[in-house]
């Protein structure tokens, strides 16, 4: 890769103009913390030249700049429209330095928070992947009984998961337990449908070849039909990972005691808005990170598929 592709690229460009922006005079009449955003701008771009330098390949390298490029330009207008211009409520709508100010100064709390809703949200994803996948591959492995499944699975999949919390608070003994229930039937059904939808697509070509070598039927089930119905396991297990921080989000908000969306809650409720701004990012930002994590992993597992 050459030393322009690497090093000259339009997102260092951006850098300095979000830098050069921080000239502008303050118009605001809360703080800014406008050295917070100086100092959170310095640290990304000093992080990106550094892992620029070990990349080895240009497309990976480009989603790596276009990704801080888009945070730059998201920064600068952010920083425009309240700190520099007062375009938006500055109640409403803190200046981006003032979020980052606050996550620093609540670091500690968030990082509770986040391993909290983070602890929960596992526990419920591996118990219905534990569950859902096994009876995935027995129903599907029929085709008739896995045609009348497939219609019962869109039945219950239709209904929002949060519906039940009122019956969980009834049933069950703590609210972490009832949000643990909820991320189990939000992540249950996908998985579930998921593995029988593989299961069903299998090539009738592979079944044949392994009856002929008279593979038993766990075999069958766990080493032949289990593997070519990975990546559509997987992609259940996505939809079910990405339904279960929303659903577990609101659950939180609406009972909890800890977690990211008791904590957005909690601060909405005394109009801090920044705080609640700060949860919202936080949010976002755990879960980008938990399903490119998850990603990482799907593709490690399928890579004989490649």
């Amino acid at each position: 890769m050459t030393f322009k592709k690497r090093w000259l690229r339009l997102t260092h460009l951006l850098f300095i103009a979000l830098l050069l922006i921080q000239l502008l005079p303050d118009r605001s009449t809360k703080d800014v913390f406008t050295g917070s955003l100086i100092a959170f701008a310095v640290g990304l771009e000093i992080i990106v030249l550094a892992v620029s330098a070990f990349i080895k390949k240009e497309e990976g390298l480009s989603l790596l700049l276009d990704i801080t490029g888009f945070i730059y330009v998201i920064l600068a207008i952010w920083s425009l429209a309240t700190a520099k211009y007062n375009i938006l409520n500055d109640l409403l709508f803190p200046a981006p330095g003032k979020v980052i100010h606050q996550f620093t100064e609540d670091r500690s709390a968030i990082l509770t928070n986040i391993i909290s809703s983070l602890g929960t949200t596992i526990k419920g994803f591996l118990l219905a992947a534990v569950v859902a996948i096994p009876l995935g591959l027995f129903i599907g492995w029929s085709a008739r009984i896995g045609g009348a499944a497939t219609y019962i699975t869109k039945f219950f999949s239709s209904i929002p998961p949060i519906v039940y919390i009122p019956y969980g608070i009834a049933l069950l003994p703590t609210f972490k337990s009832v949000s643990v229930f909820v991320i189990f039937l939000a992540t249950f059904w996908p998985v579930f449908a998921g593995t029988m939808s593989g299961v069903l697509g299998v090539d009738k070509k592979i079944i044949d070849s392994a009856k002929v070598l008279n593979v038993s039927k766990p075999e069958m089930l766990f080493r032949v039909i289990l593997p070519a119905s990975l990546q559509q396991i997987f992609l259940g297990c996505n939809q079910g990972l990405s339904v279960s921080f929303i659903l577990l989000t609101s659950a939180e908000m609406i009972g909890a005691r800890d977690g990211m969306g008791y904590y957005v809650k909690y601060y909405s409720d005394f109009g801090d808005y920044t705080r609640t701004i700060t949860g919202l990012l936080v949010i976002g930002f755990v879960v980008i990170a938990v399903t490119f994590l998850f990603n990482k992993l799907q593709n490690r597992l399928l890579r004989w598929k490649r």
